[in-house]
């Protein structure tokens, strides 16, 4: 099947009804007054930049892109993708080396793995920082994410690839890079949870890293080139293989069947709704009494659970949090709806640091008055902000899964042996 280009210039900018209900739910405008706000960013701004490009402001560069106004919107305005698309349209900055560096993961992480424990090192050493922020702007207070020794498809091909075959029902698994370079266990725990649940995980055919980051730092070409790479893999494993994709990540899940067709012009129509979250596709197994959970009985934690921007504007926030109130020794509180502020690279620039603590801060505070063993999210990047912030440990829900079920018992979480995947 051939990929498909399409123009991004198309917006639905002409259904706000302008009642600025996305800028009272925007979380820069309070903390950054130098953002003119979603409304005036997005479909005002468009009127005006249609007429005359020179309209566009570069303040723009701002905008977190978490969706929060189109999750707002009563009119289902696509204001965030109005604002990144000006930026990709209009923007003649080009990107600096910091944000090349910073969105450059697959690079990067192939590098940095190789030399995992000095670089880990390195990142952490005060002088490493401020010569980091003095030359690149990467802000000296902000913590950096570890490397991992060995990457998750190293580890995969050496210990479980062989036996995946021998499952009756199978999944693709796009990790991306924060499974990959940074922190395997998650890759691992998935492979774990659903061969109890006795499907084989297999690896994408060439996957590239998803492109969020690419994208918000205007890096369009490699954006695209992943993303038709990654389509074009889902589609081997959907129609050749016969296997739906799933993920850990928010961020990927969301760019890849989203950000795809709406900012990089890539249609993804025949295979967006074969590719989601894992918690997703676990919580409809059990729903349509396929599976069945068998947990520890020794298991308890006090879990306070976040819900990503991204995992906001896809509605399934719900599939995480049901999942981990099935575990019987767990206290759950879902926190308040609350961005964490990093919004992938975006936190870790210089100019945007202060803000970025300051949006975040109700969520740390509530955190901190709630004491919870530790905290579940579905996005990394919001992981690592969390974990900076209130040092908090924060897990993956099929980490927690991973821990919590009777992964030994496998036979007793296989309710129908014959049903499709």
């Amino acid at each position: 099947m051939k990929m498909q280009e399409k123009n991004i210039s198309t917006n639905n900018f002409e259904q706000c009804i302008k009642c600025t209900v996305c800028t009272v739910y925007c979380p820069v405008v309070p903390v950054n007054p130098m953002y003119p706000g979603p409304k005036q960013a997005g479909p005002d701004g468009e009127r005006l930049r249609l007429k005359k490009g020179l309209f566009f402001d570069d303040t723009l560069k701002y905008c977190l892109n978490c969706k929060r106004c189109e999750v707002a919107c009563p009119s289902g305005v696509r204001i965030a993708d109005i604002i990144q698309a000006a930026r990709i349209k209009y923007s003649g900055e080009a990107p600096k080396l910091r944000d090349m560096i910073l969105a450059s993961t697959d690079i990067m992480g192939g590098l940095a793995t190789k030399v995992a424990p000095v670089a880990n090192f390195a990142l952490g050493l005060k002088p490493t920082k401020v010569v980091m922020d003095a030359v690149l702007k990467v802000d000296k207070h902000r913590t950096f994410p570890k490397y991992a020794s060995r990457t998750f498809e190293s580890w995969y091909k050496k210990n479980v690839k062989a036996f995946q075959d021998t499952f009756k029902h199978h999944v693709s698994f796009f990790h991306g890079c924060y499974v990959n370079y940074n922190y395997p266990q998650l890759g691992k725990d998935l492979v774990s949870v659903m061969n109890a649940l006795g499907y084989g995980v297999h690896m994408l055919e060439n996957e590239k890293c998803c492109g969020t980051a690419l994208i918000s730092n205007c890096m369009i070409d490699q954006a695209k080139k992943n993303a038709v790479n990654n389509v074009e893999s889902i589609r081997k494993s959907v129609y050749e293989r016969q296997m739906p994709v799933i993920g850990t990540s928010s961020s990927c899940n969301f760019t890849i069947r989203d950000e795809y067709p709406h900012l990089l012009g890539i249609d993804n129509s025949d295979v967006r709704d074969y590719i989601e979250l894992a918690t997703r596709f676990i919580y409809r197994l059990i729903e349509e009494d396929k599976v069945k959970l068998v947990f520890r009985k020794d298991y308890k934690a006090k879990i306070a659970y976040h819900t990503p921007c991204h995992m906001e504007k896809l509605g399934w926030g719900i599939f995480s949090t049901e999942l981990l109130k099935m575990i019987p020794g767990v206290e759950l509180t879902i926190l308040d709806s609350n961005c964490c502020g990093i919004a992938g690279t975006y936190g870790f620039k210089k100019e945007n640091y202060e803000v970025s603590q300051a949006i975040g801060k109700p969520l740390f505070d509530q955190i901190a008055r709630l004491k919870p063993d530790f905290v579940a999210c579905d996005c990394e990047t919001c992981k690592w902000q969390i974990e900076m912030s209130t040092e908090k440990e924060v897990k993956n829900p099929i980490s927690v899964l991973a821990e919590a079920l009777d992964l030994i018992d496998r036979k007793s979480t296989r309710l129908n042996s014959s049903h499709a995947p």
